[in-house]
Order: C-alpha cells, then sequence, then structure tokens
C-alpha cells in the first residue's frame, strides 16, 4: 500500500497526525491555487491535479510509494458519486429535456460503436489480446462532464448542446461500468444479448430509483423546515447518496440513480438553494483534488514510456475515428447541422472517470491490468492537454457559441413555516434583463412583494416606479400557493424584460 522505506511499525501520535493535517493542507492550496492557473490557460484542471500525485510518488520530489489498486478504485468511486451529485444539482432539466433523445442514444448506441471500434484499434494495431482490447475500449468509451465544462465555461454554448453533453455524461458511466465489470470477469465473457439485457435492467431499475428517491427528497425538504438552514446543503447529499446506495444494492445502476436524483432535487427550487449549489460545489471540488491526487500517486511515471506511443495510436483511434462514427450513427434519427456533431465530436473528453475505471481489471487480476492502466493514463492525459485548450477555439470557428443569453437570477429562497409563507433573495446579476425594469413592472402575483432593496451596502423600501439595477439584491415576501409564480415570474423577467409576458417568456429560455 503505502511505503516510503521498510520500516518498522510505530503508533500513530498527535504530532504524526499534525504532520499529515499540515500535509493534506498544503496540498489542497496546490490544487486551489491550480484552479486559478487552468481557468487562465484553458487546461482542465485534472491535469495538474494529476501532476501534483506524480510530483508526490515516487519518481517526483515526495518518493511516496503507493500501489494499492483497490482503495483507489474504492475511493474512486465514493468520489464518482459525489462528482455526479454536484452535475445532477447543476443541470437545468429545461436544457437536459430536449435532449434526452439524443442523449440517451449516445449512451447506448453510441458507446457501442466506440467500444467496438476502439477495440478493434487497440487489438489490430497495437496487438493487444481481444479482451484486454475490449476493456481499453469500454474503459475510454465514458466521457466526462467536469473535463467538458472545466473550458467551456467562458464559451457558452446553446442550450441544446449544452444539455446533450451534460446528459450524455451523466448517462454513459452506468452502461460503460457495466462493460468493464464484464470484461474484468475470470472466465468467458457473456454472450452480447446477454450484455444488453443486463445493462437495460441494471439502467432501469437504476432510473427508476434515481427518480424516486429524488422526489421524495424533494418533497420532505420542501415540506419540512429544518433548524438551521446549514442543514439544507447536508440533507440534500445524503439523498442523493443514498440513491447510489439504494440503486446499487437493488442490482441496478447506482451512478445513473445519484445523477437522476439529483437532477431531481436541483430543479425542485429547494430551500437554500444558492448555499446548497455552493456547498456541493464545494465538494465536487474535494472530491476531485482527491481523487486524482490519488490517481496520480497510484501511476509509475517510469513504466509510462513503454506505453506512451500505443496510448497515442489508440487515442487517436478514439478521437479521430471512433467518436465522430459514435456521433454520426447515433444521431441519425435525429436533426443536427455538421457543426453540431462536429462539436459534440471534439468534446467527447475522457476524464475522471476512465482512469478509475481502469483500476477494475487490477483488482480483478487481469492479465496485462498494469499495462491497461497505464495507456488510459497516458491517453487521458495527452488528448485532454490536445482537446482541452481547442473547444473553445473551435466553437468560436463554428459559430456555435451563444453570447446572448441573459444571466440567470440568483434566487435563495426561506421557508417562513409559521408564517405560512417564503421569503426570496433575488440577485439581480450582470447580464440580466431585469435591470432598468420598475418594481411595478415585475407584475408579481397577488399574494407576494417586493418589500426591500439592497443597493451598494444600503437597503431601503421601494416604490411602484423604483427601477432595480444589476447588482440589486431583492427580498420578496410570497405566501405559499404563489411561491412558485412568484419565482417563475421573477426568472421570466430576468430572461425577457419587462416584456416577458407579452413576448411570450415564463422563466424558461427558449430552445434553439
Amino acid at each position: 500500500m503505502y511505503s516510503a522505506s521498510r520500516r518498522k511499525e510505530r503508533p500513530l501520535t498527535v504530532h504524526h497526525l499534525n504532520q499529515l493535517l499540515l500535509v493534506c493542507s498544503l496540498v489542497l492550496l496546490v490544487a486551489v491555487a491550480a484552479v486559478r492557473i487552468s481557468s487562465r490557460s484553458g487546461l482542465p484542471s485534472l491535469l495538474l491535479y494529476l501532476g501534483i500525485g506524480v510530483a508526490m510518488g515516487q519518481d517526483g520530489v515526495g518518493d511516496v510509494h503507493f500501489n494499492n489498486a483497490e482503495l483507489t478504485q474504492v475511493i474512486g468511486y465514493a468520489a464518482l458519486v459525489v462528482i455526479l451529485a454536484e452535475g445532477g444539482l447543476g443541470t437545468k432539466w429545461k436544457e437536459v429535456k430536449p435532449a434526452l433523445p439524443t442523449a440517451a442514444v449516445l449512451s447506448t448506441v453510441g458507446v457501442a460503436v466506440s467500444v467496438g471500434v476502439t477495440a478493434a484499434g487497440a487489438h489490430y494495431l497495437v496487438g493487444l489480446e481481444w479482451r484486454q482490447a475490449l476493456i481499453i475500449g469500454a474503459v475510454v468509451s465514458s466521457t466526462d462532464a467536469a473535463a467538458v465544462f472545466s473550458v467551456l465555461r467562458k464559451v457558452p454554448l446553446p442550450s441544446r448542446l449544452t444539455g446533450i453533453l451534460e446528459a450524455e455524461s451523466g448517462f454513459n458511466d452506468a452502461p460503460v461500468v457495466i462493460l468493464v465489470v464484464a470484461f474484468s470477469t475470470a472466465g468467458p465473457v457473456d454472450d452480447w444479448y446477454v450484455l444488453i439485457g443486463k445493462i437495460a435492467l441494471e439502467l432501469v431499475i437504476g432510473a427508476a430509483i434515481g427518480i424516486a428517491v429524488g422526489w421524495l427528497g424533494a418533497y420532505g425538504l420542501r415540506h419540512v423546515a429544518l433548524p438551521a438552514s446549514g442543514l439544507y446543503p447536508i440533507a440534500v447529499m445524503a439523498i442523493a447518496v443514498t440513491a447510489y446506495a439504494a440503486g446499487a444494492m437493488a442490482h441496478g445502476s447506482g451512478f445513473l440513480a445519484v445523477y437522476l436524483a439529483s437532477m431531481v432535487l436541483g430543479n425542485a427550487r429547494l430551500p437554500h438553494w444558492p448555499a446548497t449549489r455552493g456547498f456541493a460545489e464545494g465538494l465536487g471540488w474535494l472530491a476531485q483534488i482527491g481523487m486524482f491526487v490519488l490517481l496520480g500517486l497510484l501511476v509509475t511515471p517510469h513504466d509510462l514510456l513503454d506505453d506512451t506511443w500505443h496510448a497515442i495510436l489508440i487515442g487517436l483511434v478514439l478521437t479521430v475515428v471512433a467518436r465522430p462514427l459514435e456521433v454520426v450513427l447515433s444521431l441519425l434519427p435525429f436533426r443536427m447541422s455538421w457543426q453540431e456533431k462536429a462539436l459534440l465530436s471534439w468534446a467527447g473528453l475522457r476524464g475522471a472517470v476512465p482512469i478509475i475505471l481502469a483500476t477494475i481489471p487490477m483488482v480483478s487480476g487481469v492479465k496485462d491490468s498494469q499495462r491497461i492502466f497505464n495507456i488510459v493514463f497516458v491517453l487521458v492525459v495527452v488528448y485532454t492537454l490536445i482537446q482541452g485548450p481547442t473547444l473553445p477555439w473551435l466553437a468560436r470557428k463554428l459559430r456555435l457559441g451563444d453570447s446572448s443569453e441573459a444571466a440567470d437570477l440568483g434566487i435563495e429562497s426561506a421557508p417562513l413555516e409559521r408564517l405560512q409563507g417564503h421569503l426570496l433573495s433575488v440577485d439581480i446579476p450582470k447580464g440580466s434583463r431585469m435591470h432598468g425594469v420598475e418594481v411595478g413592472e415585475l407584475r408579481l402575483p397577488p399574494g407576494s412583494a417586493v418589500t426591500l432593496v439592497v443597493r451598494d451596502g444600503e437597503s431601503f423600501v421601494p416604490l411602484p416606479t423604483t427601477v432595480l439595477r444589476r447588482g440589486d439584491e431583492l427580498l420578496v415576501v410570497a405566501t405559499d400557493p404563489v411561491r412558485d409564480a412568484a419565482e417563475r415570474r421573477l426568472r421570466a423577467v430576468g430572461h425577457g424584460g419587462k416584456l416577458a409576458g407579452w413576448l411570450g417568456t415564463d422563466g424558461e429560455k427558449h430552445q434553439s
């Protein structure tokens, strides 16, 4: 597991604990600084986190020897649950709903195409046995939303493409995990129709449990006032993890369950939502940092040299042949422009999931499993380094950037249980079309009203003729029956301005 050298075991003391805490805090500080570097350079932060782990490893300055693939897999699964939960909480249903059929086909038929083409390349071009080739094909067929959107923050895409990429990255983890486990199991691999049946059954069970747990959790949080606002973020994450555990124990897809449960929770307009969202983002960052540092520790850099060119060759097949073919064949039933297909083909970034899944054959004792891990590791690093910085450039060249989208309002809701109402805190961001709208022009439903405006650090009670500005914070009181209608109207004005009702804006963004 871990040994810098063979030493006599000593009991853990408070001094050792202090040293461990110091090292962990320094690693976290360096990783947080890496986020700033990645946002400026356009590189996905995963590369910097992996670099920290490699630097701490046996060929780096830390000289830490770590080779426990089973522990890495367990921690990786736990981190992946948190990352999927954070991704689901941030997925907007209005953007994903039109993209569900496309994403579902990409996550099933597309995965099958990608696995077959990549495995054929690994077998015929690199000379791997079919079992090893199929494992690599399955491992690298899962896309990673965190890697994609870390380089697309400055290039807003049309909601249609955003929904497809988000849904695909959330859905395709489940079938890929099933395939990797099946190919890594000792003995003959199941027939293709048996694998399809297993995948379909696990997806149905996971989807049903995820939606049910998410709906029940959202209902409970909306109707039970917790004694402290800080309990809401903890409760939301606990519900998401419950969905994963319930799905896995029912022999379904726990990963799909946690993603769908989180999506339901994220679109349920829960109390104290901005605080919950911030808490989930923090946990997501922490999970990514810990996971990638650990994966960097697991790799042995000097062992990567022998498999570098093989990884580059397999990655070339995946990027230039398998992914475009997957997109073209999967999207045949749908009307999409060639520009959209080109971006979707290039946006198939691999990140956390493939490297974690590469530990499954290691734990299962598959022949040449260390070589499989090395190839996947190099492939992810090299092609993320190539694709990541070029994605924003490609989106601009294809004229797929959507800079006309109005910024969404930040609305936080706090239940007033005894008063049978809600207090809505509304932040007007830069770019919101609520800027320049008078309070009276909001036309809030009866039973709700703007009671206070905070501007430049000073608060005042607004008049109907008070003009709202970007940067203002509004306090809106609404009774229970009109709480949802008041929030929908506020979001409608935020996207459509004072003419939102007449222009047909109802709080939902139009789909392109």
